[in-house]
């Protein structure tokens, strides 16, 4: 029976399910949000060199006694948070919110994304504050070393932030509650229960509230890390598509991506740190700021040149995320073996994330492997499993 089901016909139908029509939308969708990477950098550019040449920070700074330094990097933080998010947000409005609607990828309504989005800048500034406070102690403290230093540091506050996001940011933004009682829940408790995980770990979440994608995902840390699937997916899929994609974010959870994902990003902060160590008279000097390395007034060339080090490294960074979903999908294959189900939820996908890229273009952008590959991968697990 084997030699007559063909993965590679299989995975085409599959693909060509969507239509025409939405396969073009969503090339069109991807490819926008390729070009926004590039215009974000010069929105950020352009930011990063009004609020230089308005001097706020240096206002703010000279207001402050010279030998309270951790007051200064603190209120230079807030103030700087304030008006970079002021200035930004009308282009977060446009390319988040706007785009997102035009492309019927959220339901929103204007006034709820505004709110959020006051309430991210407010949550952004004082955490950001905190940290640009404790990061300019180390420049002013472990002196040539001290990118070293501050890249334990920036490790230190993710892995915290990733420990009390799930408890106290999260449900700023949506509300989690456990999966209704139903079939649904007595099988995802069964596959817990295989995997080793308790069963207040797996969360229902109102994602539809900002988007319209069909999604899941594995946040936190520790006693707090969790599986949160978006209502979209219990409305829009079957049992078994649900379960299929509860296999893969189990496969996240007990594999233990979330810490790959840490030293990743640890990584980029040491080399992050290290350009800008070398690099930011350089960079300072371009934006026309007379700020040295130490001082907090210099935080919008900072952040400027951490933002171009992550921009240009996220090639590597999605390599390693596209690893850990190649594995998931591995994992609930294996332990699921829902392959159509599984080929039938990463369809429902390919509506935002344009299901046959280019090789470059899939090296270059894409966090998930595409859509084609990984239904390909399915219907050859289907194929040597019959």
């Amino acid at each position: 029976m084997s030699t007559l089901f063909d993965p590679e016909m299989a995975t085409q139908a599959y693909i060509d399910s969507l239509g025409p029509e939405a396969l073009a939308k969503a090339a069109a969708y991807t490819a926008g949000a390729h070009w926004l990477i590039l215009w974000e950098l010069m929105v950020s550019a352009l930011i990063t060199l009004l609020i230089v040449r308005m001097g706020v920070l240096e206002k703010v700074s000279s207001k402050v006694p010279t030998h309270r330094h951790w007051l200064n990097a603190l209120l230079t933080s807030l103030v700087f948070s304030f008006f970079y998010s002021m200035l930004n947000l009308p282009w977060e409005f446009v390319s988040e919110f706007l785009r997102e609607t035009r492309y019927g990828r959220t339901s929103q309504p204007a006034g709820d994304w505004l709110q959020q989005a006051v309430l991210s800048i407010g949550t952004s500034m004082i955490f950001g504050s905190l940290f640009f406070t404790g990061l300019y102690w180390f420049v002013r403290r472990t002196g040539r070393a001290w990118w070293l230093w501050a890249s334990g540091f920036a490790m230190a506050v993710a892995a915290l932030l990733l420990l009390v996001s799930p408890i106290f940011i999260e449900p700023l933004f949506n509300d989690y509650t456990a999966v209704p009682p139903g079939e649904v829940r007595v099988a995802l408790e069964s596959m817990a229960d295989e995997a080793g995980i308790e069963h207040d770990r797996i969360f229902m979440y109102d994602g539809s509230r900002q988007s319209n994608n069909f999604t899941a995902n594995v946040s936190g840390l520790g006693s707090a890390a969790r599986i949160a699937i978006s209502d979209i997916a219990f409305n829009r899929a079957s049992l078994d598509e649900v379960k299929a994609v509860t296999g893969h974010e189990i496969g996240h959870y007990v594999l233990g991506h979330v810490w790959r994902v840490l030293f990743a990003l640890c990584a980029l902060a040491l080399i992050s740190f290290l350009l800008i160590d070398r690099f930011f008279d350089f960079f300072a000097r371009l934006f026309g700021s007379k700020a040295r390395l130490s001082d907090p007034v210099g935080l919008p060339v900072f952040l400027f040149v951490v933002g171009l080090v992550l921009t240009l490294a996220q090639p590597v960074t999605n390599a390693v995320i596209r690893a850990g979903e190649n594995e998931a999908d591995q994992y609930s294959l294996e332990t699921v073996n829902l392959p159509d189900a599984l080929a039938g939820a990463l369809v429902k996908t390919a509506e935002y994330r344009y299901p046959r890229p280019s090789p470059l273009q899939e090296l270059l952008f894409y966090t998930h492997p595409s859509v084609e590959k990984r239904v390909r991968r399915a219907m050859k697990w289907k194929q040597q499993s019959q």
